[in-house]
Parts: C-alpha cells; structure tokens; sequence
C-alpha cells in the first residue's frame, strides 16, 4: 500500500512544466510567466506632466499666494505626444495637459485649478516645489530593467505594465488542458431523469469547475458506460486535446468495472491501494504518446479530497507555480471521532478564528460517512495523521484550506 506521500510524489513526477510558448497579451492571462521580461526602453521617456496644468520654472512663483497670485506670460502649449522642443525662458508658462512632455528648463507643473485659466497671460496662485507634478524620466522603469521575473502570474496589473513597456507578446507556461471523463453504467447527466439505479454525474461537473479554478482549461466528456470498446476509443480520441486526463469511476474490484483493463494497452498506468480516507485504489501514469493520466474513485467526497491532494498541485506543477499547495493553519477542533489506523484521514471541517485569537475547526457531518452536503458546507480539510486513531476535542489539526 502507497503512502499519500508516495503517490503525491508519484503524480507530480508524471508531470512537469508545459513548455514555453509565445503568446499575445489576451492569451497570457492568468498564466505564469516563462521568461524575464526587460524593459527595452526608459519609462517614461521622458520628463512628463502628471496634470494638466502649466509648466514652469518653480524660481518664477516662489512667491505666489491665492491673495498675491504670479502673473507669467503664456508662450505656448503642449498636448500629450508633442515631439517639438520648447525652451521655457524665465518669466513664462507653458499650458500643458496631463502626459505632455516638459519644455525645456521647467521644472514643476501648477494644476490649472490653481490658476486663472489664463492664455496669453496666467496668474499662478500657488507656489511649487521642483519636481512637483513631473513624473521624471525612467521614474517607473529604465531601460534593460526587469519588468517583471519569470514566475509571475499574468493579471490585469501586469498586463498593464507589460503593454506600458510596449510589449506585445510574452513567454508563458500555457494553462494545462484536462480532459475529464467520468465511467459507468449507472451516471446520467444532471437536468435528465435518473431511472432506478442510476445517480448524477457530480464528479465530471466538479472536477471540471475545480480545474478550471486552478487555472486549466477544461474538456469534460459526457459519462462513458463500462463498456471496454467504448472507453478505449473515447480516450484515445481525447488525447489529442489533453495535456492531463482524469478518469472518474470504474477503480472497484467489481465485474464491470474496466478503467484498468482499457488503460493497460494504452500506456503505462500503475494503480495502487493509498494510506487515506476517503478513497483508497488510485491510477497514475501515462498513455498514448506520454500524456499522464490520474484516475480518481468515483464517490464524489473521495474525488474532491483526491482532487486536492493530488491533482491540484500537479496542474500547478504543469503551469509553472513554484508554491504548489493550498494554505493550511493548525486549529483545535471542537468534536472528537475515531480516525482509521493506518490510513491519512482527511475530514471535512468549518474553520474559524483568526491568526489573533488562534483557529477552531467544527466538523461537518460524520467523518466517517461520504456526505456530499457536508462537503459543500466546509471551508477546509482536516489532515489526521496515519498514527492517530483517537481524535479528541481540543486536538490541534492542520487543516487545509479550500478557500484559500
């Protein structure tokens, strides 16, 4: 019997970093950066105004007030992307809008609010500072500096840096694409009537939104019966589109029950009974050209605990975070239970408290029994060590946080 460690390191092992590739701004979001991204250019290029306003030489209004205002006279005026110099001679103003560069031997910009809104002439009703409302050159970047370092995560913000540094195109480790295929003769998609002895296809469904809040792009097959014929060619015809495959169902020792029959021609697929409740027989390797594959039980409660034991610091692995793992905080729990000997038990709770006043853990429903409601009800799971079988209220836990 495997460890949860064991075949932890055996899932990250079958996979790895997707490689490289190029991509324009839209299409980085959310990935993570493959490269260091340098500035080619000073940001800005140049003296700028931060206002719209006048620009000046802070000497000429030293003396300004609101009931003594500065009267300069107005010699030009610039827009954002003027090209001509100008050259500010001593007792002149410049009227300039907000990104305009500054003429030469200004040194300050007033706000035109704190002026008469003047044009051949400005009374200045203030007096500046050098350098007051100027972004400097290469104040935000110079040049052959790094923007931002391989290993960031793409989002908005550093969307709008990487397009302010003029760059149109990146390196990034592209999301993974999962192809999700939930097996027995027993699902029917949710929305359709399930006949005596069917049950609903939860796992397809939550698999499919927990890989997509990792980041993935997700490929979710409609049920595929226990029928060998059937699955062999609905895998094979995903592998196309599939960085990772995930196999839902189909891992009981039961007659129809043909995950490892169909897998064991396709590639190289070991499956182990693991150290852990809920869920017990799992799959790990790889089919077709190399593609890995993780095949997961089939009870909903299982899945989502093997989901983030598991696959979701592989799928991380793959998009090239460097911290694989959701946040965890030790927390006394309120109920105590009988955990099973030689198994990592992971049990659902409600987390509360703060790092302040120290964190309790309540557990939801049974933790011996797979209760869907209670999972969807919990914030966090509580990791029982394999040694431990009495589990008494006040026991401090780590839990790991679902949230987070």
């Amino acid at each position: 019997m495997r460890t949860v460690q064991e075949h932890l390191a055996a899932c990250l092992a079958a996979v790895g970093p997707l490689p490289p590739l190029e991509v324009v701004l839209p299409d980085a979001v959310g990935c993570i950066l493959a490269e260091d991204v340098l500035a080619t250019s000073d940001l800005p290029v140049a003296d700028l105004a931060a206002t719209d306003g006048y620009a000046v030489r802070a000497a000429d209004i030293a003396g300004a007030r609101p009931d003594a205002p500065v009267t300069l006279r107005v010699i030009d005026e610039l827009r954002a992307g003027a090209v001509d110099p100008i050259h500010l001679v001593p007792g002149t103003a410049v009227r300039i809008a907000s990104g305009a560069p500054l003429p030469t031997a200004a040194d300050a910009v007033v706000p035109i609010e704190q002026t008469d809104f003047g044009q051949a002439t400005v009374a200045v009703r203030t007096a500046s500072v050098e350098g007051e409302n100027v972004r400097r050159r290469a104040e935000d970047l110079r040049a052959g500096e790094v923007v931002l370092p391989a290993g960031e995560r793409v989002g908005a913000r550093q969307v709008a840096l990487l397009a302010a540094a003029g760059r149109g195109r990146v390196a990034v480790h592209p999301r993974p694409r999962v192809v999700i295929v939930s097996v027995g003769d027993e699902l029917v998609e949710p929305g359709r009537r399930a006949e005596p002895g069917q049950v609903y296809d939860a796992n397809g469904h939550a698999l499919a939104t927990a890989v997509q809040d990792a980041g993935a792009a997700t490929y979710r097959v409609a049920a595929v019966p226990d029928a060998r014929r059937e699955l062999r060619e609905t895998l094979e015809d995903q592998l196309v589109r599939a960085d990772l495959v995930l196999t839902t169902g189909g891992l009981s020792y039961g007659g129809n029950d043909t995950v490892k029959e169909v897998l064991a021609p396709l590639g190289t697929v070991r499956f182990d009974n693991v150290a852990m409740w809920p869920g017990r027989q799992l799959g790990v390797g790889h089919v077709g050209d190399g593609t890995p594959i993780f095949a997961l039980p089939g009870d909903p409660v299982a899945v989502q605990v093997a989901y983030e034991t598991f696959v979701r610091p592989a799928l991380r692995a793959m998009a090239g975070y460097a911290d694989l793992y959701r946040d965890s905080v030790p927390a006394a729990v309120t109920d105590g239970w009988y955990s099973p000997s030689g198994r990592r038990e992971f049990v659902r709770v409600h987390v509360t408290g703060s790092p302040a006043e120290g964190y309790r853990a309540a557990p939801v429903g049974a933790p011996a029994s797979l209760l869907v409601s209670a999972l969807a009800r919990s914030n966090a799971l509580a990791v029982v060590p394999e040694d431990v079988t009495d589990v008494r209220a006040g026991d401090r836990l780590h839990c790991l946080l679902l949230d987070s």
